[in-house]
């Protein structure tokens, strides 16, 4: 079975066994970001809206779906409700995964979503989130003897991404290959161009030597960003009026949705 389609009929099981209606789902990980390696899986995320009265209820579903995890499929998908709350809070997961270059489903609702939480996007936490998914990634793959070339990538994404931030003062690209359009050192540029390379044959689990290029600016890009989100101010948008207007509008049926614009 094509894969696409897989993916399509995981969607509408979904469902049809959880009540719910998926808003958007997309492409996350390496294959949206452009550096998949010949045997990387599909990481499926989804954002969806149950019926209105589960928002009404004392004891409430669970605000994600863990639906599959295997060798291929990673499909999990967040509540409508959980969603905002994070747009809000300054997470920047959510714009990468409208962003992303594979798109699976999405709907008019979403886009009212996106519209509404472009102005929720802060730099400050964007920054800092990216910076502690680098310094994770540091932490746990990148100080051996040998590294697994595709674990480079889940630093300098994020590092790059940050960098744009900085620059741009804008929600950074998904694709790997529009963060490479900044301007950057030869060597480096060098460097990354020579991983991207090596990594186009090697499997996920393969352990290679170290690039020393691309480990030594990983490691002091990391020391850089750390000072500089600590200095960055507090940009967080409090008025979550919007988004509670936007969210209304979504699960409210359409003639109490009518009567809430009046």
């Amino acid at each position: 079975m094509e894969i696409r389609e897989a993916i399509q009929r995981e969607l509408e099981k979904i469902e049809r066994e959880k009540g719910v209606k998926i808003l958007h789902a997309a492409e996350s990980g390496s294959r949206a970001w452009g550096f998949a390696s010949p045997d990387s899986d599909y990481d499926v995320r989804f954002v969806f809206v149950r019926p209105m009265a589960d928002y009404l209820r004392i004891n409430p579903p669970r605000d994600v779906i863990e639906w599959k995890l295997d060798e291929v499929l990673d499909i999990n998908g967040w509540d409508l409700q959980k969603t905002m709350r994070q747009i809000a809070g300054g997470n920047p997961t959510v714009f990468e995964w409208d962003a992303s270059p594979i798109v699976y489903r999405t709907t008019p609702e979403w886009r009212k979503v996106i519209a509404c939480s472009r102005a929720y996007f802060s730099e400050k936490h964007a920054v800092g989130h990216y910076y502690g998914t680098a310094m994770s990634t540091w932490a746990k793959h990148l100080t051996e003897d040998t590294v697994r070339y595709k674990k480079y990538f889940y630093a300098l994404r994020p590092l790059l991404a940050a960098i744009y931030i900085e620059q741009a003062h804008q929600i950074p690209p998904v694709l790997f290959s529009e963060l490479l359009k900044m301007d950057m050192p030869g060597e480096l540029r060098f460097a990354i161009d020579v991983l991207l390379e090596r990594k186009k044959t090697t499997t996920e689990g393969e352990r290679s030597p170290h690039i020393p290029e691309v480990r030594d600016f990983i490691r002091e890009e990391l020391e850089r960003q750390k000072s500089l989100c600590a200095k960055l101010p507090e940009d967080r948008n409090p008025d979550w009026g919007a988004m509670n207007r936007c969210f209304a509008e979504i699960i409210l049926p359409e003639p109490e949705r009518e009567e809430a614009r009046g």
